[in-house]
């Protein structure tokens, strides 16, 4: 509906151009399937304006290039309203794009829907880029959709239309208001109506945004259901603005303009009641002429549709007093737009006064405002935003310059400047506040020049250049007053009086950051054509905020080499909605994720019966319900600890109706309870038999006197624990108490993996990204051309793909601007049959691509880009349209943070098999310290070249010291100053500090061997008097920390440990709390006092082998000589890694010194892990079997050989035998060879 062609059938005189390239080239020949317009090569500022002859609603426009040609738009803006000299730039979905994608060839028709209908007479199209292949040219061919639709009302502020609802009175569910406004006032309302109950439905404007108010309360029932929403911002700006309300009992949906705002109503009620009549404009009775806080709306209403009821058409039938037409107040604002804009106009020259006058709004923080040069070289005055406040300067030859700020302006509103001057007096009125001007009474002389400035021009010309660092504003300027003067810039330009560059004339076409582009609230800044996320403190990053900054668990933490205990912050859906939030996680050979709540110490319940039962909610530390329900989503295996401790209350009453449940994920009821299956209504005695009365499934139900009833839940579809309902202890002496245990979750579920076998491909449902998507996958293929996946929509207009292209990771996309790509070139090849980590990202201001180590290949796009991804189709994983099918393995895939489940599409018809052949899946002994696991055949490697440790695993790299050998680290080589201490302090992550230190927080770990004692293992030194030190002594192990004025003294061990086998030490301090383990031992954990210091300050070096410094502790000299003699491998303190550093320097100068002899070595590091390999499939098996094949041939030739050989020598000896007896068993020619070596010689 609402799409009739409106430009096919107009006039020639219905078209204008600013220039045309030749006769046959003019405005008139641009309807679609014409000739074609284009302008003037010499044109700077082309435009392509359409009379429609009368106000018409659009709903989408269609552009083609000029006929047979090679000339066509690929960018555009369209500019809209009801006369040709004031107009509205039409903003894309997202709010900060004024950009529309054009044509890519000259014969095909590119057709854009608006997102959001719109009123217009006049159109105007402004070219932003066009193909240039071939001498092409800007050309333009165009049709516009819509309808004849407009009723309109005008408002003073002391009118209104009321609506009485039949019946007085209204009860809805379902709601559909539409309504469109334009005004120059940031306050009013436009809608309002109330009901006895407490119902409420308000649109209000405050401070240019538009605020919906919905109450659904009940004042019989005391419940608050008020609801506000909020949308939109500048938008008293004169320009017409389109509002839509759809409510659907609680849910609502409130748009303005490209704005879609999404809520639920508050409370529980889901009808509308409202009473007698509806208000729109404004509230006008005897005692009250207006809400108490919002004035009434002063602008123009168009179509008001309540529910399908045109309010203005009925306001017409009954004739009331109102004016049913706009009428328009003349602006003539001007965008200034371009880096280099200026606009230049006349003034009266040599006056001893000055007068100017101006509106502007803006968002930049600097930019010249007004710039004008005094007459008889008396200097000049420039009038500019500095750190978004207003400065005015005053130059004067020979003197000091004056310079004065007062008021910081640039919020995006509009403001207006008064400026007054005469000889030593200057006054500024910022928004007419008369009552408090900037005034300056300094010494100068005023002569006005003939030229003012607006944004300064780039020339070598010094009579027209403006002397100022400030050479251009972005933003908008109205109401231009010149000596008291207001200046008609259409005349000044008509007539050459005035310049002007790179500017809007007739439209505002400033944007904010509104809807916020910044993802995980994100703060936005926004610039004139451009905005920047601020993503401090949202746990995410990017250019929009979009990618996560934690882990997705405590497995994925580990698997990067965090081995020790302790709270990290995790974020389950990585870039998905949810807020990462803080867990325990507890390292051992699995890291277990731990989240506690508040009904760990247990709740007693009396007084509560069948029918009124008590309900514990369990409310979770750190996480909301779905943070929760997430993490355990996305976990191999999770379990709660669940006890229900009873004094003559029965609890599950199997198989009646039950006196008590458990609550868990979606809200479902669960009738069992923990060391038992699942939905069988039975507690773990039963299982177990051990109930202390056969007759009943829980020790509770036989109502004995006490009793309890525990165990583990562990189902993991049905964790967590979100309510525990109780319901018999309301009899004499009953009484309940139970217990939840803290959430228990390991492992991933997210690494499901499936190969590609034959030509196939799976879908999954159509992914709706919005305007940021990341994409990520493991992959290992043998083929070079291969699609990964691919969305779409139904014409291929819209989509995305990922794909293998020889050597080259492709990403390519159509979404809002023509197919583009992003290519990576990698330097190895991709299909060589290993795991590769594909990430992908694109956002409105960039898309792209990295794999593995590799750097991101990047394709920025250009401001105010818009991105579309509405796509229509499922989903496509492997074989797209192009029929490249992927053949191998995949596995990990994961799109906006989601993990898609690859296993549930297992079809070995189709040839999609489950899991992969590899060893990295379910390594023996993962790589360790971030280490990148490389699949082989049948084994694995870990490639340790991006981690500070050696090893086969990355799990360390070691060194044997010889009797007077010692190293020495540098960790810094002056002090920690003041200032950076102090920042460091501050920052709450102490792992992740740009220092490399943190003064409250240690992380140190090595390995050593020896048989030698005693020895200081590691010594680490300051530039104070702190120290850390590990002594072996005789007996035990000690640990020395030195802060400020006390040396702790820590006993780790009280093993001899130099008996010649490798040993690990691990040493952990967080604040006051020392961690400390040796071996596989227990951890040992001991604390500081809070009166001692905690503080480790401005680390120097760090020793092995020997100390070597001047002033150390006694008890560290008497154990410092000779020297430590053996190995030690695996050192590292926080993120220094001395060995790594000596033997696999990244730089050419490190910060290492040795002395003595001090060699590589492993310290007995393991042995390569080999994987089992099926024969049916190991090529070495039919290798061998072919070789064996082969042996037992030539075997079998050898011996058919050595039987004709001895068949041939029997016949021999058949013969008469005079030089050797019948019992020899020599051969006889042997014994002719001997004897006639023992011949004589002659």
């Amino acid at each position: 509906e609402c799409v009739d062609p409106l430009v096919s059938g107009l006039y020639a005189s219905s078209f204008l151009a600013s220039s045309r390239y030749n006769f046959l080239y003019s405005a008139s020949f641009a309807k679609l399937y014409s000739s074609g317009w284009s302008p003037s090569l010499r044109d700077r500022q082309p435009w392509l304006q359409v009379d429609l002859g009368r106000k018409y609603r659009l709903r989408a426009i269609a552009t083609q290039g000029t006929f047979n040609s090679y000339d066509w738009v690929t960018k555009y803006t369209l500019l809209y309203g009801d006369r040709p000299d004031s107009w509205t730039p039409y903003i894309m979905k997202g709010g900060n794009s004024q950009t529309l994608p054009g044509n890519w060839n000259y014969y095909q028709v590119k057709r854009n829907v608006f997102h959001y209908a719109f009123t217009a007479k006049h159109i105007r199209l402004l070219p932003l880029a066009w193909n240039t292949e071939n001498g092409g040219k800007i050309g333009v061919r165009l049709e516009l959709f819509g309808c004849h639709y407009s009723h309109v009302l005008q408002y003073n502020g002391d009118d209104s239309v009321v609506y009485t609802y039949p019946g007085k009175r209204s009860r809805t569910l379902n709601d559909h208001i539409a309504i469109n406004f334009k005004t120059l006032e940031q306050d009013g309302v436009l809608l309002h109506s109330d009901g006895v109950q407490g119902d409420l439905f308000t649109l209000e404007l405050k401070r240019g945004r538009l605020y919906l108010h919905i109450s659904l309360s009940s004042v019989i029932h005391k419940t608050d259901g008020r609801t506000t929403l909020v949308a939109g911002s500048l938008l008293d700006n004169l320009h017409w603005h389109y509002v839509t309300i759809k409510r659907s009992g609680r849910q609502v949906n409130f748009t303005v303009d490209s704005q879609t705002v999404t809520a639920v109503c508050n409370g529980e009620f889901s009808h509308l009641d409202l009473d007698n009549k509806l208000y729109v404009g404004g509230v006008i009775e005897p005692k009250m002429p207006h809400l108490p806080t919002t004035p009434n709306f002063r602008g123009c209403l168009e179509n008001v549709f309540i529910n399908g009821i045109n309010i203005i058409y009925k306001a017409k039938q009954e004739e009331k007093k109102m004016h049913f037409a706009c009428r328009d107040i003349l602006l003539k604002p001007m965008t200034f737009a371009g880096p280099n804009n200026y606009l230049q106009v006349p003034g009266f020259f040599r006056r001893p006064r000055m007068f100017v006058k101006f509106k502007f709004r803006s968002w930049d923080y600097t930019g010249l405002l007004m710039f004008t040069r005094f007459a008889d070289d008396l200097g000049a005055l420039e009038l500019g935003l500095s750190e978004g406040q207003i400065n005015v300067t005053i130059f004067q030859p020979g003197k000091k310059k004056l310079q004065f700020a007062a008021y910081r302006l640039n919020d995006g509103y509009w403001h207006s400047v008064d400026l007054a001057a005469r000889d030593n007096l200057l006054t500024l009125t910022i928004d007419e506040e008369e009552g408090s001007p900037l005034k300056i009474t300094n010494p100068f002389t005023i002569r006005t020049g003939d030229r003012y400035f607006f944004g300064c021009p780039k020339t070598n010309n010094t009579i027209r250049k403006c002397e100022t660092k400030l050479n251009r504003f972005h933003g908008c300027m109205q109401h231009i007053f010149i000596d008291n003067e207001q200046l008609d810039i259409d005349i000044i330009l008509q007539r050459q009086w005035g310049r002007y560059a790179e500017l809007l004339l007739g439209t505002c076409g400033i944007t904010d950051c509104t809807p916020n582009p910044c993802e995980h609230e994100g703060r936005c800044i926004q610039s004139w054509d451009d905005f920047i996320c601020l993503c401090e403190n949202t746990g995410y990053k990017g250019e929009v905020c979009h990618m996560a900054v934690y882990k997705e668990s405590c497995e994925a933490y580990r698997l990067s080499g965090k081995y020790w205990s302790g709270n990290y912050t995790i974020d389950p859906d990585l870039s998905g909605p949810l807020k990462p939030f803080e867990v325990y996680c507890k390292m051992k050979y699995k890291a277990w994720t731990v989240i506690l709540h508040d009904r760990v110490d247990g709740t007693k319940v009396t007084g509560s019966s069948i029918d009124k039962p008590y309900i514990g909610n369990v409310n979770y530390w750190n996480a909301s319900w779905d943070e929760v329900t997430a993490l355990a989503n996305t976990s191999l295996y999770c379990e709660q600890w669940v006890d229900y401790s009873c004094y003559k209350s029965r609890f599950l009453n199997t198989p009646g109706r039950p006196f008590g449940y458990w609550i868990g994920r979606n809200n479902e009821s669960h009738y069992y309870w923990g060391g038992t299956f699942r939905e069988v209504q039975k507690c773990g005695c039963a299982i177990n038999q051990t109930c202390v009365d056969p007759k009943y499934q829980c020790n509770c139900d036989a109502d004995y006197r006490q009793y309890s009833d525990k165990g583990y839940l562990d189902f993991r579809d049905h964790l967590p624990v979100r309510r525990v309902v109780v319901g018999d202890t309301n009899r004499t002496g009953s009484e309940a108490q139970f217990t939840v245990g803290p959430l228990r979750c390991h492992g991933d579920n997210i690494w499901n993996t499936i190969s590609f076998t034959k030509p196939a491909n799976i879908t999954f449902p159509t992914f709706k990204p919005g305007s940021s998507a990341d994409i990520s996958f493991h992959f290992k293929t043998y083929r070079y051309d291969s699609v990964f996946l691919e969305n779409s929509d139904d014409h291929l207009k819209n989509f995305i793909r990922i794909e293998l292209n020889t050597h080259h990771l492709v990403f390519v996309f159509m979404v809002g601007d023509g197919i583009q790509n992003v290519t990576l070139r990698s330097p190895v090849p991709l299909n060589d049959n290993e795991w590769h980590f594909v990430q992908a990202e694109i956002n409105v201001k960039l898309a792209r691509i990295k794999v593995d180590y590799q750097p991101w290949t990047v394709k920025r796009f250009p401001s105010q880009t818009f991105v579309t991804m509405n796509f229509t189709n499922p989903l496509v994983v492997s074989r797209n349209r192009t029929q490249k099918p992927f053949l191998g393995c995949l596995r990990g895939l994961r799109l906006n943070g989601v993990p898609l489940d690859l296993e549930g599409k297992v079809d070995e018809e189709k040839g999609i098999r489950r899991n992969c052949t590899g060893q990295c899946l379910n390594a023996t002994i993962p790589c360790r310290n971030s280490g990148q696991c490389i699949e082989g055949y049948a084994s694995y490697t870990c490639d340790c070249n991006n981690t500070a440790f050696d090893g086969f695993y990355c799990h360390k790299i070691g060194a044997y010291f010889e009797l007077g050998s010692w190293l020495k680290y540098n960790v810094r080589k002056k002090p920690i100053s003041d200032e950076a201490a102090w920042a460091n302090w501050i920052d709450p992550h102490y792992d992740n500090f740009s220092l490399g230190y943190n003064d409250t927080a240690d992380d140190i770990e090595f390995s050593f061997s020896t048989i030698y004692k005693p020895a200081v293992l590691l010594y680490i030194s300051s530039f104070v008097h702190d120290y850390i030190a590990v002594v072996l002594k005789t007996d035990s192990v000690d640990l020395r920390y030195k802060l400020g004025l006390i040396t702790h003294k820590y006993e780790l061990t009280r093993r001899n440990l130099a008996d010649g086998y490798p040993h690990y030490i691990n040493i952990t301090r967080h604040n006051r709390t020392i961690k400390t383990q040796v071996d596989f031992m227990e951890p040992i954990v001991e604390k500081i006092t809070l009166v001692e210091d905690a503080r480790f300050d401005s680390p120097k070096s760090m020793f092995l082998g020997r100390v070597m410094v001047g002033d150390i502790d006694y008890e560290i000299q008497r154990h410092n000589a000779p020297g430590f003699i053996g190995c030690i491998s695996g050192v590292r303190y926080n993120v220094y890694a001395p060995l790594k550093a000596l033997f696999r320097p990244n730089e050419t100068d490190p910060p290492v010194t040795t002395q003595g002899y001090v060699s590589e070595s492993n310290c007995g590091a393991f042995p390569p892990v080999l994987g089992y390999v099926p024969w049916e499939v190991d090529p070495w098996f039919t290798t061998i079997i072919v070789i064996l094949a082969l042996l037992l041939l030539l075997a079998g030739l050898y011996s058919i050989y050595v039987y004709a050989y001895q068949q041939k020598g029997t016949y021999r000896t058949n013969e008469p035998k005079h030089l050797e007896s019948p019992s020899s068993s020599r051969p006889l020619t042997e014994t002719l060879r001997r004897e006639k070596k023992i011949l004589p010689k002659i």
